[in-house]
């Protein structure tokens, strides 16, 4: 383990870890036009209910009140502005690599994990892969 990096332990944690995606997101070739451009997304609301999510997700603490109609700002998007397999892993490649940047550890593990899962879910819902139900 890096001595320099610890693990996500906690909310600020996450929210240093979104600050910091966001900010290469937002700009990065290839993908961030989809969040400038057509999501118009206002960082000042969007960070801290994505931060409430991912505390949700990886400690269990049910911060996040959004149901499954989260999910439809994702399809309602897709009809917009078709998402592709590589946008996926393109958004996947930034999401592990500022983990990577800044943690290491059990709970770092289990986001990346955790967001490749969530990954599959959006492009199985939106058709980009087939429904491993389906297989």
């Amino acid at each position: 383990m890096d001595q320099d990096k610890s693990d996500i332990v906690n909310r600020q944690d996450i929210d240093v870890l979104m600050e910091k995606f966001y900010e290469k997101m937002m700009v990065a070739p290839f993908i961030g036009y989809i969040f400038t451009h057509y999501a118009n997304v206002d960082l000042e609301k969007h960070l801290p209910v994505i931060s409430d999510f991912w505390v949700t997700v990886l400690f269990q603490n049910p911060v996040y009140k959004r149901g499954p109609e989260a999910m439809n700002v994702h399809l309602d998007l897709h009809k917009v502005i078709p998402f592709r397999k590589q946008h996926f892993t393109r958004w996947l490649y930034l999401f592990h690599s500022t983990i990577d940047e800044m943690f290491e550890g059990e709970t770092a593990t289990k986001a990346k994990t955790r967001s490749q899962s969530i990954a599959r879910l959006i492009q199985e819902r939106i058709g980009t892969l087939p429904d491993c139900r389906e297989m």
